[in-house]
């Protein structure tokens, strides 16, 4: 039986709205797109046909935006609700260098962890300091195509800054002249070479970056090979492109069992930029050659901070 711990009756009002502020986000998270379809059906039902016939043409005409760089919205990045998403945790966004803003960046974003609050926070909102850090440079959070299939949710994604992950809309932002832009990938592991692919043939300098803290926002139930778990999740992934993994963290008002990420501090390093020049038709050799550079400057920056957010010394990144 699991014991369940309440929440105190005496929190500061401003943790409530830091609560508040994370469960919209988790609930947009996970149940937005559905939620936006079925108010798309409920229109059609209730007779409005004009006002969903409207949307289906503003759909048809405004498809390929997603992939053309989106249609982002300051007033969107400048919610209060987004100060207090961030400070829930707190997310922290931490620079080890300049970037010129003449160029173009493709940022690698690890650990992937499960709802990656830290990408968010960081790239989609205006309150961790990014254009402060980084004058000059407009961040993309690149994600699946699929979400942007969905009536209405498709307008708060890119209104937050978030495009597709295709590659015709990575390689619209890194090839736009004059630079100072940056797409944000979140990597699922090593085997995702495209990204590096994409990088060589539009000459955009890769960035990793880690995210300390990420992977400690939730527990992930195991799912070994085999297992039935992890069938259904495999079989989801070659159906739809990606899947969730089962988790749990804490609850609104008690700190046992939901759906709510624990209040975990995250440290977004983002490291040195590495050079690449443009090959718009590189080889099988030069992408493994650029891509293991890349892995070695991820695990370089690992260890050059682990220290100083409680990561072991004898803990070491592994790619499989």
């Amino acid at each position: 039986m699991v014991k369940i711990e309440l929440a105190p009756l005496n929190i500061p009002f401003n943790r409530h709205l830091q609560t508040a502020a994370v469960l919209q986000w988790v609930f947009c998270f996970l149940f937005g797109a559905q939620c936006c379809f079925c108010v798309y059906v409920v229109i059609v039902l209730n007779g409005y046909w004009h006002v969903a016939a409207l949307y289906a043409l503003w759909l048809y005409l405004d498809w390929d935006t997603p992939q053309a760089g989106g249609r982002r919205s300051d007033w969107v990045r400048h919610w209060t609700v987004w100060k207090h998403f961030g400070d829930y945790f707190p997310i922290h966004l931490i620079k080890t260098c300049d970037l010129d803003p003449e160029r173009n960046y493709l940022m690698g974003f690890h650990p992937h962890g499960i709802l990656v609050a830290g990408a968010f926070g960081n790239f989609c909102t205006e309150y961790t300091g990014f254009q402060e850090l980084y004058p000059g440079m407009t961040p993309y959070l690149h994600t699946l195509s699929i979400w942007f299939g969905f009536p209405f949710f498709r307008e708060y994604l890119m209104f937050s800054g978030v495009v597709s992950c295709s590659k015709k809309s990575l390689t619209h932002v890194l090839s736009q002249k004059g630079g100072g832009n940056v797409s944000i990938i979140v990597i699922g592991g090593t085997a995702e070479k495209g990204f590096v692919k994409i990088a060589l043939r539009c000459g955009a300098h890769l960035v990793p970056v880690f995210s300390f803290g990420e992977n400690d926002l939730f527990n992930q139930l195991k799912n070994p090979k085999g297992s039935l778990v992890r069938t259904i999740q495999e079989g989801m992934r070659k159906t739809l492109g990606f899947s969730l993994p089962l988790f749990h963290a804490r609850g609104v008002f008690q700190y046992s069992l939901g759906f709510m990420p624990f209040r975990q501090p995250i440290y977004t390093i983002v490291g040195e930029p590495i050079v690449v020049e443009r090959n718009v038709s590189p080889s099988s050799a030069e992408v493994d050659r650029l891509h293991g550079c890349y892995l070695e400057a991820l695990a370089k920056l690992f260890e050059q901070h682990k220290a100083e957010y409680r990561i072991l010394e004898h803990q070491h990144l592994i790619f499989t």
